[in-house]
């Protein structure tokens, strides 16, 4: 990047489009909103879950047994507390997960995969696995891939930590 024009003041329409640091995160913007429409459609066609519903499936997954909270979905979704609920309901409905009473607190509900909302898990994620292969990695020159894998994790986190938590 252009570290002349990271600094320049913008003081037009036409300096803020140019702008390399507005750039370079509207290129990672639009990359990760059609990266995400293409994989997203992929899922939904040959799996018939939704992206979202399948990231609560991965979360879901990597919790295991005894489940998660609606609020700790919510949380890892940045969804709020309604919209996980409405989001669970539907894959209730589906057959992917069910609501079981939290063993350490009876009045509390906790959510876990069910037999079938695991099976879908495994089957989206083979099919996302090549995608990714496909579309996210493919394009990227093979030296570059492990870098760019590392940093994104690290944006990943720093962007987490600055996210206040959801009430």
């Amino acid at each position: 990047m252009d570290e002349q024009n990271d600094h320049t003041e913008i003081t037009t329409a036409q300096e803020a489009a140019d702008n390399a640091l507005v750039l370079a995160f509207g290129r990672l913007q639009g990359a990760a909103n059609r990266l995400e429409y293409i994989l997203g459609r992929k899922i939904e066609e040959e799996c018939g879950v939704s992206h979202l519903m399948y990231e609560v499936l991965l979360i879901l997954g990597r919790a295991g047994d005894p489940g998660l909270s609606m609020r700790a979905i919510s949380q890892e979704q940045v969804l709020s507390t309604g919209g996980a609920t409405r989001l669970v309901d539907r894959m209730e409905t589906a057959g992917l997960v069910r609501r079981v009473t939290d063993p350490n607190d009876r009045r509390g509900r906790l959510v876990r995969l069910t037999p079938l909302g695991e099976a879908t898990a495994v089957r989206a994620s083979r099919l996302h696995v090549e995608n990714i292969k496909r579309y996210f990695l493919e394009p990227l020159p093979p030296s570059h891939r492990e870098r760019f894998a590392e940093d994104l994790r690290i944006l990943s986190h720093s962007a987490r930590d600055f996210l206040p938590l959801l009430p």
